[in-house]
């Protein structure tokens, strides 16, 4: 298997175009799209879509992505190794990242790997504003995004699973909603902009729904926070809420419609720049951190499948 188709592949998945992919590794569309192609032909499977505008992976292809990742993952730390000595991480590190995820998820770890690799400074900007990482000098950022720059080069984290939450209280005194319809007549918290509400039916079909929220806060654990208090129902990214939905403090709202996001957690670093030892560590050690599945996602299936226990005299009429 050549090494180069699995870029190819891997870069057309990261960046939904053939187009962008061509550009971005100095092809030209059409060679890309018959080295695809050919590449699909080999394996005897279809890893992608195509349309004039985009390419989206197949049932195949979401199989199949993950393994490419570890592949070129694994042939950059062979290649790594090499000059091990030379190599080791050493200077400053500037990494962006949401301030919400980073508090939660990057910080704790720091111990371990500040441990692992004592020559590395770190210097953090965490906010959930998008910096630009060139007219910044950082080194690298952790965003949850759809991926669309060529300028990147990215590196996938975890899925963005989001759900919505209430606490027990609040579904005890105002009923709990059977239908996206039904929101209308609850109080809706937001985080942001994030007020258009995309779910699924019971025949995978979207449901799109826009949300006036009573209350906005451009911090989702504030919005958590407020939910946990009972001042609503809140759209809620798994990562910032598995606790409170393990303790019980929050429980699923509608899960029998499940949301849709169309980001991911990436770790991206500009394309211009060769990939330092010091981005590879962070990015290796995050991506060993929050492992194939994420931590936080660990044992909240059974919550959503039992969300209705106990509930059922809290349905909104």
């Amino acid at each position: 298997m050549d090494i180069n188709d699995l870029k190819l592949f891997t870069r057309i998945a990261q960046l939904g175009s053939i187009s962008a992919a061509a550009r971005d590794l100095n092809l030209t569309p059409a060679g890309a799209s018959a080295r695809l192609a050919a590449f699909e032909s080999r394996l005897g499977a279809r890893l992608l879509h195509r349309t004039t505008r985009q390419a989206t992976l197949t049932v195949d292809g979401l199989a199949f992505f993950p393994h490419a990742e570890n592949v070129l993952a694994a042939a950059d730390a062979a290649q790594a190794a090499l000059g091990h000595e030379r190599a080791a991480p050493r200077g400053t590190l500037r990494v962006a990242a949401p301030a919400s995820f980073a508090r939660m998820h990057i910080v704790p770890g720091l111990p371990d790997f500040c441990g692992r690799y004592p020559d590395l400074a770190l210097d953090f900007r965490i906010s959930d504003s998008v910096v630009d990482l060139v007219e910044g000098a950082f080194d690298v950022a952790v965003r949850y995004t759809e991926l669309g720059d060529s300028s990147f080069i990215a590196r996938r984290l975890a899925p963005d699973r989001r759900v919505l939450v209430a606490s027990p209280e609040y579904l005890r005194q105002h009923g709990r909603p059977k239908t996206p319809d039904d929101l209308t007549r609850h109080t809706c918290l937001v985080v942001g902009t994030l007020d258009l509400w995309t779910f699924l039916d019971a025949e995978r079909k979207p449901i799109v729904r826009k949300i006036v929220p009573a209350l906005r806060i451009n911090d989702g654990a504030a919005v958590r926070d407020a939910a946990c208090a009972g001042l609503g129902i809140a759209w809620m990214a798994t990562w910032c809420a598995a606790d409170e939905l393990r303790s019980g403090a929050l429980v699923p709202a509608l899960p029998e419609f499940p949301l849709v996001s169309t980001q991911t957690l990436w770790a991206l670093y500009p394309s211009s720049r060769e990939l330092a030892p010091k981005v590879r560590a962070f990015i290796d050690w995050m991506v060993e951190r929050i492992g194939p599945d994420p931590y936080w996602d660990r044992g909240l299936e059974a919550l959503f499948h039992h969300a209705t226990d106990g509930l059922e005299h809290t349905t909104s009429e």
